[in-house]
């Protein structure tokens, strides 16, 4: 009878990963990220109407932008997940940042994703947070697609833009469907598998576009495309064939080819085609690294990590919530799973599933599949939960920061107050808190990637716990954790021409006025360890303010 239901089990869970699809959209900020999430929703089903991201009036506003701060501004600045069903399967799509200030945001949740789509604006091609944040893929091995947006503007040639993904990125391109025209002569794309011409018409605003299928070789075509327009399409698409590059599923899901496709998510063209091809070339749920080697999410026991915090996503019950990637095995709710760093056993009472900032209680959940649990202080980024025998995931990493500014509490009596808004948002990792090595100095320093990336702390600090604050600027640009810690520090006795600081684990970090500075300092002590990722923490619990 035992045997029957984990067989029974087995055979659940080999379906419902099957059936599941993950992940996270990467672009550099105006690529139109945050309208094409909205259009994937759109042709899921998730949403009847898809809102625009700079919003006016009556207008709707965007599902993945939740935060009052991201209404105003019109941006995305923090992660968000949102999951819908398509054609009988699964997808977990997680949002990221747009802005470049916010890509350690990104960094984390590209953690949890098994794909990636690669966002270009076709009269810019790859642009610096573009370029960023492929690195971070490549060295994750995520399976990247390709959409290039905004086919409806004037932009540059479609071959130009292969050939710069190809020369810059040491990617091979393999074009899934070829645009017919661009600009206000942008018509459709063919697909370059069946031969189908896919027509589009515009939508009314954030409707779904329809679509017209005819056969590249129909002569009712000439009708309906200038003939020039097609004749050069189909002349590049016999160049693409010369060159003799096939669609190979191992080097897609290795990181080493791209699909590309054609578009305009705003006016809806390319959109359907691009969602059904990723739904048939997109890798599975996959085998994480941990302590214990690979683990295959057809383990029967449950396991996940934390990958992202959030505090106050609900303004009127002051919560927190811990995001958990699933990786193994099936999720219940009331399960009692082990928390790998305390060693405690947790009851998951009250399981989330996230759609932007709308959750509901969810009863399963599978590899592949993200869910949100309330947060009462117990989770770090990077935690693993875990059931059975013990599992512990790779954690996830600090990148340097490039900001620095003391945060200052005008208001003594609000202090209890800052402190709370100070702990939460570092747990989180709105940004990264460092201390003086002075003790007497109790006022944290904010570390940052951006300048907006501390703006979004303070208005945190003031709208979500009452504490309005100062920032005052340090004359520093570059961060580097010393690899030894204190005693390696110690033994090289006096330095100058950097300030040493704390970090959240207390470990020594140096801080430099620029890369000259740094670079020095190397040249003086080359026996000194300096790391611009910080090592990853584990069984350790972060000092507070």
């Amino acid at each position: 009878m035992v045997a029957s239901s984990e067989n029974s089990l087995g055979s659940e869970l080999g379906q419902a990963v099957a059936k599941r699809r993950n992940f996270a959209i990467i672009s550099h900020p105006d690529a139109g990220k945050t309208t094409l999430t909205e259009k994937l929703l759109l042709y899921g089903g998730a949403i009847q109407q898809a809102g625009a991201v700079k919003a006016r009036g009556e207008q709707r506003r965007v599902t993945s932008d939740w935060m009052e701060l991201e209404k105003q501004r019109g941006i995305s600045i923090t992660s968000t997940v949102l999951q819908f069903d398509y054609q009988g399967n699964t997808i977990n799509l997680l949002d990221t940042p747009g802005h470049q200030d916010f890509s350690e945001d990104t960094y984390r949740t590209l953690a949890a994703a098994d794909n990636a789509v690669m966002l270009e604006d076709a009269a810019k091609g790859l642009e610096p947070q573009t370029r960023k944040l492929f690195e971070v893929c490549r060295m994750r091995q995520i399976p990247i697609f390709t959409f290039i947006n905004k086919m409806d503007r004037p932009g540059r040639e479609p071959l130009e833009l292969l050939d710069e993904i190809e020369k810059e990125l040491g990617l091979t391109p393999w074009a899934v469907n070829w645009p017919i025209g661009s600009g206000e002569r942008f018509r459709g794309v063919i697909d370059r598998r069946s031969h189908e011409v896919m027509l589009f018409e515009r939508a009314e605003r954030g409707r779904q576009a329809s679509e017209r299928r005819i056969q590249a070789g129909d002569p009712a075509l000439a009708e309906l495309v200038e003939p020039e327009l097609l004749a050069q399409a189909l002349e590049e698409l016999e160049l693409l064939e010369a060159a003799g590059a096939e669609l190979d599923l191992e080097m897609v899901h290795a990181g080493e080819l791209t699909p590309v496709f054609f578009g305009s998510a705003m006016t809806n063209f390319g959109v359907r085609p691009f969602l059904d091809a990723f739904m048939e070339l997109a890798q599975k749920p996959m085998a994480r690294q941990s302590s214990s080697g690979p683990i295959d999410p057809l383990r029967p026991e449950f396991s996940g990590f934390v990958f992202k915090l959030q505090a106050n996503m609900d303004a009127r019950h002051r919560d927190r919530v811990a995001f958990v990637r699933v990786c193994s095995g099936k999720f219940e709710k009331d399960m009692t799973v082990q928390h790998a760093r305390s060693g405690r056993a947790i009851r998951l009472s009250r399981p989330q599933k996230l759609f932007g900032q709308e959750r509901e209680v969810v009863e399963e959940a599978y590899p592949g599949d993200v869910i949100g649990l309330n947060n009462p202080g117990m989770f770090a980024i990077g935690d693993t939960l875990y059931m059975g025998p013990k599992v512990e995931y790779e954690g996830i990493p600090c990148f340097s920061p490039e900001i620095f500014a003391w945060l200052r509490n005008p208001n003594p009596s609000a202090f209890k107050s800052f402190r709370k808004g100070v702990n939460e948002l570092r747990e989180e990792g709105a940004v990264q808190i460092l201390y003086d090595t002075d003790q007497s100095k109790r006022d944290p320093i904010l570390a940052a990637v951006g300048q907006l990336q501390l703006e979004v702390v303070q208005y945190r600090l003031e709208h979500e716990y009452g504490v309005p604050t100062r920032l005052e600027p340090l004359g520093f640009s570059v961060a580097r954790w010393v690899s030894g810690g204190w005693p390696a520090l110690e033994k090289v006795g006096r330095i100058f021409n950097c300030k040493t600081v704390r970090d959240a684990w207390d470990r020594p970090v140096l801080l430099f006025k620029n890369e000259w500075n740094l670079n020095q300092l190397r040249e003086d002590h080359p026996e000194l360890g300096l790391a611009a990722v910080a090592p990853v923490v584990s069984g350790l619990e972060p000092i507070s303010l």
